[in-house]
């Protein structure tokens, strides 16, 4: 059986000319889209709507920046090893979103995909899935926050932006709809947190569920670079380092210098 010829469909250039997607880099786009907008083209092969730039863009906003993060921590301390390596203490941070944090929004997403896909109701599909991971005692992707409480304030920002912005609404209406059930299943109040809104925004807008998590990793590459510079002019790596071997102590039966 003859081996398929692998292809490509996202770039090609020569001397002259570099294609992006049948576009012309150099007529086409440079100056003419906007980052988010080639985000968008990149990803689906298609120019994003008004609509889909508004809420993508307000995505990419949300997720570069939260402070001390575990991914902007590993990133820093990093840096302090090589102060010359930029892309080493960017790459370190980005291995940090993943199924805990920044990048939940995909798991969240599937659920919502779940739910309107379902021969339920949307209630009912909503309180099956609430039940399933309550019943597991896991976490649901979406949901909860060891800082926001009892809400998370990014999220009904992010859907007002995007119900503004024109989408259609229904997963979203999904999202508020499992919440409910949530609370019923938890027996008490988790705030939809920012990536679960995120992946209702991003549902609406088009971005399969199962890359949702490059989005976050687009926008927190940019946050760690401003960790990057602020390590260089105002140094916390060590600070970090030395808080840590102070702060946990070495249990083992032997003690130094026996």
């Amino acid at each position: 059986m003859a081996k398929r010829q692998p292809e490509t469909k996202l770039a090609t250039c020569n001397a002259d000319q570099i294609l992006v997607r049948d576009k012309d880099l150099v007529e086409d786009l440079i100056g003419k889209i906007s980052f988010t907008d080639m985000i968008y083209f990149h990803i689906l092969n298609r120019m994003p709507t008004k609509t889909e730039t508004k809420v993508l863009d307000s995505v990419l906003v949300t997720l570069m920046e939260h402070g001390f993060t575990p991914s902007a921590i590993a990133s820093r301390m990093i840096a302090m090893s090589d102060p010359t390596a930029i892309q080493s203490a960017v790459a370190a941070g980005l291995l940090g979103v993943a199924g805990t944090f920044v990048g939940t929004m995909e798991g969240a997403a599937k659920n919502l995909y779940t739910i309107l896909e379902s021969d339920l109701d949307t209630e009912a599909a909503a309180e099956k899935i609430a039940q399933e991971y309550r019943a597991a005692k896991k976490p649901i992707p979406g949901f909860g926050h060891p800082i926001h409480i009892p809400d998370d304030p990014r999220s009904p920002k992010l859907f007002e932006v995007a119900l503004e912005a024109g989408v259609d609404g229904k997963y979203i209406d999904a999202m508020k709809v499992l919440s409910s059930k949530v609370d019923e299943a938890w027996g008490r109040h988790l705030t939809i947190n920012a990536t679960g809104a995120i992946g209702a925004v991003l549902c609406e807008i088009g971005i399969p569920w199962d890359i949702m998590r490059g989005v976050a990793v687009i926008s927190r590459a940019a946050g760690l670079v401003g960790h990057f510079a602020e390590e260089k002019a105002m140094p916390s790596g060590n600070y970090m380092w030395n808080t840590i071997e102070e702060q946990i102590p070495y249990t083992g039966e032997r003690k130094l210098g026996e």
